[in-house]
């Protein structure tokens, strides 16, 4: 990335009067000083205002960048942060200008999905910390690459799966470590969302304030229409995961958090569909997945719905875990056999870092301690890859009846269970079962040590994407 002066800087300010702090003495501020921060946000529709409002109310923190390719988001943030800080901050459409910085010190990504790893790679590889949201990554591969490159450029990346600083979940982990409720059989994450349908939007200039071409970033070219800014590009291949990997990776993460040494299974599979309406989004609203970690270990189920339907256990979004002595939804326990609470067992917690996600990074930023923080890269990586497999098993899937299916089963339980209350699911939203076609996955046998998909090229793939210059994952650490 070429150096950019001063004067380009300040000419690419899309806020009248925006400046950047440059550190002298008449800002009174010292750069690099240990107890200042500087940060930039990245993405500030819908999370990135969260992002804000975590960072101002964190001390010796400072935002000096805002980006985004969409101009219009900038003014609802550059008031408040004007009014905390005294100045206000920078605003950019294109990230590598703010990262060409040396005095930034951290990127905090809230970007679209399509975006999070290439990010946050050129943020390691320019010196910076990162906090990126959910998921890490927009495949299997570039979260990997992310992985290794932030260990190679010694950075602090954390991952926004923020219910890893519970000391609930990491009660309920040491419970499960425990014994005291017998083995964990099933570790169950819901993604019960209401999502309606998006429609169908015609191709459309993007509006002038957008750069559409950095929107689209490592994304195949395409035209823009209107489902894709600002939200709805969650259900598009190209830019989404689909809601498991959107609302359904917190679940996830927390998942497979409850199964000791999880990372990724043996094998994975994965149906659903897209029903109730007809629309324009491609993932589906109607999903199930199964994640086998081996004969001695819990199976992890998810399951996404987005049409409307009933708790499970009084849980839609949220974990239920499955032990033999009874089951734990909602922090409460269910004895076998019984539907009265009892009290949870006592459990020594091992001690953590304390701090909320933020917190917790911005102590480990200043520490440099990688092993405090609350959702390391690669606890990031393997969640969002759990993601990822479900969507490839399913993509590569055939199109068949429900009665079929059924016909294949035979002792999958755990899978006949779940089915069968989707299936009531789907009836209670009018959905007449012999008129639609299940996408059932294909059963992918996963190499968790190397992290391909074995036997099955088509599959493997799937794990790595085209990536449309300049914006390229590289397809190693460099």
């Amino acid at each position: 990335m070429a150096r950019l002066t001063r004067r380009e800087f300040l000419g690419s300010s899309l806020i009248a009067g925006a400046f950047m702090i440059s550190g002298t003495k008449s800002s009174g501020l010292i750069l690099g000083a240990n107890d200042r921060l500087r940060v930039g946000i990245a993405g500030l529709n819908g999370r990135g205002g969260a992002h804000v409002s975590a960072f101002l109310a964190s001390p010796g923190v400072e935002i000096t960048y805002l980006i985004d390719p969409d101009t219009r988001v900038f003014a609802r943030q550059v008031g408040r942060i004007e009014k905390q800080q005294g100045r206000p901050p920078l605003c950019v459409q294109d990230v590598r200008k703010a990262l060409d910085d040396k005095n930034l010190d951290i990127l905090s990504i809230a970007t679209p999905n399509h975006w999070h790893a290439l990010m946050s790679i050129w943020a390691c590889q320019a010196g910076k910390d990162v906090y990126v949201e959910k998921p890490l990554s927009h495949n299997v591969k570039e979260g990997r690459i992310l992985v290794d490159t932030a260990r190679k450029y010694q950075r602090i990346v954390q991952h926004g799966t923020q219910n890893r600083s519970s000391s609930a979940w990491a009660r309920l982990r040491a419970l499960v470590e425990s014994g005291k409720l017998g083995r964990l059989l099933v570790s169950r994450g819901l993604c019960y969302k209401l999502r309606p349908s998006i429609g169908f939007k015609e191709p459309s200039p993007a509006p002038a304030q957008v750069d559409f071409n950095l929107w689209l970033g490592p994304a195949p070219e395409q035209p823009h229409h209107a489902n894709l800014v600002h939200y709805n590009w969650h259900w598009f291949w190209d830019f989404g995961n689909g809601d498991i990997g959107n609302q359904g990776v917190h679940q996830m993460d927390l998942a497979r958090w409850m199964i000791p040494g999880a990372t990724l299974p043996v094998a994975v599979f994965s149906l659903g569909g897209r029903f109730g309406y007809k629309d324009q989004g491609q993932t589906p609203n109607t999903q199930i997945a199964l994640f086998d970690y081996g004969p001695k270990q819990p199976l992890l189920i998810f399951e996404v719905r987005g049409l409307p339907t009933s708790p499970l256990h009084g849980q839609s979004v949220g974990n239920i875990l499955h032990f033999e002595g009874g089951i734990i939804a909602g922090n409460k326990f269910y004895p076998a056999g019984s539907n009265q609470e009892a009290p949870l067992p006592a459990v020594d917690v091992p001690p953590r870092a304390p701090g909320d996600i933020f917190a917790n990074f911005l102590a480990c930023v200043r520490s440099r301690k990688v092993q405090d923080l609350h959702a390391d890269v690669l606890e990031g990586h393997y969640s969002s890859a759990l993601c990822h497999l479900a969507n490839v098993s399913y993509r590569l899937g055939q199109d068949v009846s429900p009665e079929q299916f059924r016909n294949q089963l035979r002792n999958d339980h755990a899978l006949q269970e779940t089915l069968a209350r989707m299936e009531e699911h789907l009836k209670q939203n009018n959905i007449v079962l012999s008129d639609i076609r299940y996408r059932v996955g294909r059963r992918l046998k996963i190499d968790p040590d190397t992290e391909t998909i074995v036997g099955d090229a088509e599959a493997n793939q799937l794990l790595f994407r085209q990536y449309r210059p300049p914006f390229v994952v590289p397809d190693r650490v460099r």
